[in-house]
């Protein structure tokens, strides 16, 4: 596990849907773009040929795959991905690709030379556990050899690749991951693994069903990062008004007090699956405030694609859908500011503690022995008094550089977000 991870920006993309163009060339000349942003890694969805049997909408999903080992010809060759590869490089970037190992397409490469890799029902037929992925096949781990084949994958992309992000990760056998992670070391010591972890009411019904669903503790003897989705109906709740945001904070503490050190959640105000953010938080201080809050969270930040444009619409993974970019909403200044403070500011051996003030401002507090720095957060654009507990004196926002002053532990907060250091001797 790489702890330093945790200071780092990931950007997904989905390249059917990242330019009207849908290719891996059309990509390159975004990248300078995407690095100005403070992105550190980029994550594509999945890169392969989509199956046709039983596809969904007219292109497929993308997590419907028909050859692991293959890109997608609609996005052009292996060559061009390899250069795309190497562009990512050139700018400092890493590249992650998406690893989709609980199931293929109906009519993949591996069910035609390899039907005994795959799970069977009770009726003896090839199928899934999840009703809702209709387009695919489960694969059944309890053959080895089909372990060897995944592993060998890996090890090929490996080698071009910085890493790899599991989806339902935690429905593929730990032990099949360790495995993985121990033989990929061979190839690239410094590989990047990323859970998808699963919604913790997800895998709780997954294990009434008898389903295997991983615990997201157990998970981290394998993974770098791991998705936040154990606490993501919580933050739900409290988006949708149902919660007061105390709850929330509750869960970050309680995350904080939970899992080992150093542990690596991965933070997003949205992703592919979700809606966009601007569907809960409408106004604009209170999608700034939500923004530098996701900043100052211990953990990986992930963007998704669009979110810099307040992007609205999440766009179809089975569709051509091409992303929105509203250039009278773009908040890319903003963005890049933060993951100056994400890389300069704040440390990833911080001790984390959020504590909620008068209903809706969360005051976080991140210390290690060098310095101490606290954000405060009105979570619905509310200016007011806020405690802190932060010596009287002058201090700087981060974020924008202006004087915040701090009298008998309080400070005005005027509705827009504040990032307070202060080192200690």
């Amino acid at each position: 596990m790489n702890p330093k991870l945790e200071n780092q920006i990931i950007y997904s993309i989905y390249v059917r849907n990242h330019t009207k163009e849908g290719t891996f060339q059309s990509i390159e000349k975004d990248l300078d773009r995407i690095r100005s942003l403070g992105v550190d890694i980029l994550w594509f969805l999945p890169i392969h040929p989509i199956g046709n049997k039983g596809k969904k909408g007219s292109l497929g999903c993308p997590y419907s795959i028909q050859d692991y080992r293959k890109v997608n010809p609609d996005y052009g060759t292996l060559e061009d991905f390899k250069h795309l590869v190497n562009e990512i490089h050139k700018r400092n970037m890493k590249c992650i690709i998406d690893v989709v190992y609980n199931h293929t397409s109906r009519d993949s490469k591996l069910l035609k030379e390899h039907p005994d890799y795959f799970y069977k029902n009770e009726k003896n037929e090839f199928g899934n556990k999840i009703d809702d992925w209709s387009d695919v096949y489960d694969l059944d781990y309890n053959n080895r050899s089909l372990w060897d084949y995944q592993i060998e994958t890996l090890k090929q992309w490996a080698g071009i690749v910085d890493g790899f992000r599991c989806d339902v990760a935690s429905f593929v056998p730990l032990a099949f991951w360790k495995e993985a992670v121990k033989q990929v070391k061979t190839i690239n010591p410094d590989c990047i693994w990323l859970a998808e972890s699963v919604h913790a009411g997800f895998g709780q019904e997954a294990r009434k069903k008898g389903i295997y669903s991983e615990y997201d503790v157990n998970l981290f003897e394998a993974f770098d990062i791991e998705y936040e989705y154990d606490i993501r109906e919580t933050f739900e709740m409290v988006l949708e008004g149902k919660w007061d945001c105390t709850n929330y904070a509750n869960a970050l503490n309680f995350q904080e007090n939970f899992y080992p050190y150093p542990y690596n959640k991965m933070r997003f105000l949205e992703n592919h699956d979700t809606k966009r953010i601007i569907e809960y938080v409408k106004e604009e201080g209170p999608l700034i405030n939500h923004t530098a809050l996701l900043y100052f969270l211990k953990g990986s930040t992930l963007l998704n694609a669009g979110q810099e444009f307040v992007a609205d619409h999440t766009p179809s993974l089975f569709e051509k859908d091409v992303i929105e970019r509203n250039t009278n909403k773009d908040i890319s200044g903003l963005l890049a500011r933060l993951s100056e403070i994400k890389h300069n500011v704040l440390s990833y051996d911080d001790f984390f503690e959020a504590k909620v003030y008068d209903s809706d401002i969360m005051v976080c507090t991140r210390e290690n022995k060098q310095a101490k720095k606290v954000g405060i957060f009105s979570l619905k654009g509310n200016a007011k008094d806020v405690f802190v507990d932060l010596e009287n004196g002058v201090y700087v926002n981060e974020i924008d550089q202006q004087p915040v002053f701090v009298v008998s532990n309080t400070l005005h907060c005027d509705g827009w977000p504040m990032i307070l250091s202060k080192r200690k001797e």
